[in-house]
């Protein structure tokens, strides 16, 4: 069975469940909205200074900030006590990109043309400064028990990595990287592995220990446009990379060398995986006859609850969009890549076949299954206790995977409502879907129901 909740406001996808999963916290304009999850009321009401750009829980949900980069300023507020609130301005340093630390005490502001990133303390005010950030892609990470920082530098020219205690933000360790222009870096799940990726130009990922040494480096080709996308598996045992040539190969924990290469041709040809093709056949409903008690949140029925994939047997032929070779950051290669929950399956999208989703069985390390669709895949999100995929493709519709089988179902709501992002509640029993300027909530009563 699948419910949905009316409608709700909510500005530029500004809408997040706390840590705990009890809140829901959405921005509309300037003001910050809290609900609780279970019966969707409003709890507080909280006025920023001008319109709300970014919105972040702390670990323990008991604050959340709200960041107006436009005017250097982030507020935070408090749950337990509504009445406390901190301002913090950058003021003519600016501000660019603010995230919280692990402990949820500490406050990352990084100014306008990377000159720093300050850290600002609530339980002290007291303010620390990291120079030298490096303005890429993915150059903040922590490790996953909050213990530790990486931040990529650059100085004269050279990449470096600098490793900081969390506790008291002193230095722990600082090494030069053996890249030419590093764009991100994330820590393997158990903390004991940084990965070092460098730019499209040349393919190469760096290993790296807590201590500075280097693990493994590898390399797929020495020709231009290398890495596009990279995740680690939550065990901590593979090293997914989704690289500009359309393949996906996978390095195993123990050599650090490939053991798997997924490949995404534009036709699928082996009869045992199993294609998924979306079609228009489905019956419409009408909106208009649709009548809900007034005190009901969730529309008690399950619209077009029949399926609108088609299961096609191989060969199949994939929508394909041929990259325009004028202009620069092609749509091409493996740009969406992740593990499920369990370490069971690997979801990939190729951006150059925008309407494709690979399923992957990560044990087999061999494709199971392709999911075609009739728009663009916008995204696509593991629930976080089983193998089961919900996607958006820019429609009406969320899409909804697991072994069991697959379902599109259309959300129940009159005018211009398209999902362009969504986001699993910690439990695993909803998601919020999004479009430009609402969300709602797509319940899913009971395991594996949805895909039947």
């Amino acid at each position: 069975m699948v419910n949905f909740s009316e409608l709700f406001k909510a500005s530029s996808h500004l809408c997040r469940f706390s840590p705990d999963g009890k809140y829901l916290a959405s921005g509309v304009q300037y003001r910050l909205v809290i609900r609780d999850v279970n019966t969707l009321e409003i709890l507080q009401l909280f006025t920023c200074l001008d319109q709300i750009q970014h919105i972040e829980w702390s670990s323990d949900s008991l604050f959340i900030f709200c960041a107006m980069y436009k005017r250097g300023i982030v507020q935070v507020w408090s749950l337990e006590q509504p009445d406390w609130h901190c301002k913090i301005d950058e003021g003519s340093a600016g501000l660019v990109a603010s995230s919280w630390s692990p402990d949820g005490r500490h406050i990352l502001n990084t100014t306008e043309f990377h000159l720093r990133i300050t850290v600002w303390s609530l339980c002290t005010k007291s303010v620390s400064y990291i120079k030298y950030p490096k303005a890429c892609q993915q150059g903040v990470a922590f490790t996953k028990d909050g213990r530790y920082l990486a931040l990529v530098e650059r100085r004269d020219c050279k990449d470096y990595i600098s490793l900081f205690v969390c506790s008291n933000w002193q230095l722990l360790r600082h090494f030069e990287t053996e890249t030419q222009d590093a764009v991100g870096i994330d820590w393997a799940p158990n903390g004991c592995v940084l990965a070092v990726w460098d730019s499209c130009l040349e393919y190469k990922v760096l290993l790296y220990t807590l201590d500075g040494r280097l693990l493994s480096t590898y390399k797929a080709y020495e020709w231009s446009l290398g890495v596009k996308s990279l995740t680690w598996s939550p065990s901590s045992q593979f090293l997914a990379i989704g690289s500009y040539d359309g393949k996906v190969r996978i390095l195993n924990h123990v050599t650090w060398t490939k053991i798997a290469e997924f490949d995404h041709p534009t036709n699928v040809t082996n009869s045992k995986t199993v294609v998924y093709n979306e079609v228009e056949k489905a019956p419409a409903v009408n909106l208009e006859k649709l009548t809900f008690p007034p005190n009901q949140r969730m529309a008690n029925a399950l619209f077009s609850i029949k399926t609108k994939y088609d299961v096609v047997q191989a060969p199949i032929s994939l929508h394909h969009v041929k990259p325009p070779a004028d202009r620069a950051n092609p749509r091409i290669g493996v740009g969406m890549l992740a593990f499920s929950s369990d370490n069971s399956f690997l979801a990939t999208r190729n951006d150059n076949l925008p309407n494709a989703v690979w399923i992957w069985d990560v044990q087999k390390m061999k494709l199971c299954v392709v999911l075609e669709h009739l728009g663009p895949v916008q995204l696509f999100q593991w629930d976080p206790h089983q193998s089961r995929l919900a996607l958006c493709t820019g429609n009406n519709k969320v899409y909804l995977w697991s072994s069991a089988g697959c379902t599109s179902v259309q959300v129940p709501i009159e005018g211009d409502f398209k999902v362009t992002w969504l986001s699993w509640h910690p439990s695993g029993d909803f998601l919020i879907l999004l479009s430009k300027d609402n969300f709602c909530l797509c319940y899913l009563e009971g395991e594996g129901e949805a895909v039947k």
